[in-house]
């Protein structure tokens, strides 16, 4: 017998739980980011370039997506290993962790 897969579930975010950097993560709301609305890099190179900004929740370090040409949030990831950043974007709430690779 073949279990049928709920649409839904195909659809809905994996759980924070199941990634222990954005369970820890929760609690860094107080975060502030360094560079509010803009990519600290970037400014630093005269530049406005980016997509969208992300803020890492270990630091504040603000830097542009992986859509923008320096990706300077996954810069910073691995050169700090900081885990988790999260979307300083307009009306959006979600993180991201770059060791287990989950979003939260």
């Amino acid at each position: 017998m073949r279990r049928r897969t709920r649409q839904r579930d195909l659809n809905s975010p994996p759980s924070p739980r199941t990634c222990e950097h954005l369970a820890e993560a929760e609690d860094a709301a107080a975060v502030e980011p360094l560079t509010p609305g803009t990519c600290q890099e970037c400014d630093e190179l005269g530049e406005s370039t980016w997509a969208h900004l992300r803020m890492c929740l270990t630091c504040g370090h603000v830097g542009c997506c992986d859509s923008s040409p320096h990706k300077h949030a996954n810069g910073h990831f691995h050169e700090t290993n900081h885990p988790v950043m999260r979307s300083v974007e307009p009306g959006e709430n979600w993180r991201w962790c770059y060791v287990d690779i989950r979003l939260g």
